[in-house]
């Protein structure tokens, strides 16, 4: 493991927990020093701080993805804010922890990505021409601008991210809304609704298929 974290107790700490649970840990106290450390070496995870001195996280994430190093990256920021795990998330980043946090919740966190492993992150999503780049928050078809709202982007961005899988309801609901949603899970018709009459009816497209009594699946239009 890889910990980069300019707050030394903090670093020292949670390189101290994970060594007690057998892992190997290198820290690094700022951005250039834990770039430096991701490109010489290979780790399972980077847990990486975003606010950091001589280069940011976002920076560092952003600059690995960059060089296709797809070494899993968990976020770490004392801010609490969306759009702060928005960018995180779009530069690259695997998953996102705000501090103060439990350490039994990070490690937990940490085996996820490790059973995950380093699979490429493409900086844009597709299916056939129908193309979602997640950091520029732009979706075109056929290379013709499409304009959805948040949610129907981050709808379409969820199905893309599993092209070819079958994804039910709650797992939409689970990754675009959240895992306490109490609301009509039938919600998820509705943007599958708008996003069918945006990115697919207007070119002549069937992409979004409905797999009945399982979910809906994403592909080369519809093939």
């Amino acid at each position: 493991m890889l910990v980069v974290d300019d707050e030394v107790r903090l670093a020292d700490g949670i390189r101290r927990g994970l060594e007690a649970e057998g892992f190997a840990v290198d820290v690094a106290h700022n951005g250039v020093e834990g770039l430096w450390y991701a490109r010489e070496n290979e780790y399972a995870a980077i847990v990486l701080d975003i606010m950091l001195p001589g280069m940011s996280g976002y920076a560092v994430c952003r600059t690995l993805r960059d060089e296709e190093n797809w070494t899993p990256v968990l976020m770490l920021t004392a801010k609490d804010g969306e759009w702060d795990e928005v960018e995180g998330l779009d530069t690259g980043a695997d998953d996102y922890l705000t501090k103060p946090f439990s350490f039994a919740v990070l490690l937990a966190r940490l085996r996820a990505l490790v059973r995950r492993g380093a699979t490429a992150r493409p900086a844009t999503l597709s299916a056939g021409d129908l193309v979602l780049d997640p950091a520029r928050r732009t979706v075109t078809r056929a290379g013709a601008s499409v304009d959805l709202t948040t949610r129907e982007f981050a709808v379409l961005e969820f199905l893309l991210r599993r092209a070819g899988e079958v994804v039910s309801k709650s797992q939409i609901l689970a990754g675009v809304w959240d895992f306490a949603f109490d609301g009509d899970p039938n919600i998820v018709e509705v943007y599958i609704g708008h996003l069918r009459a945006k990115v697919d009816r207007p070119f002549g497209r069937t992409s979004i298929r409905t797999v009945r009594g399982a979910g809906y699946v994403i592909g080369d239009d519809g093939g």
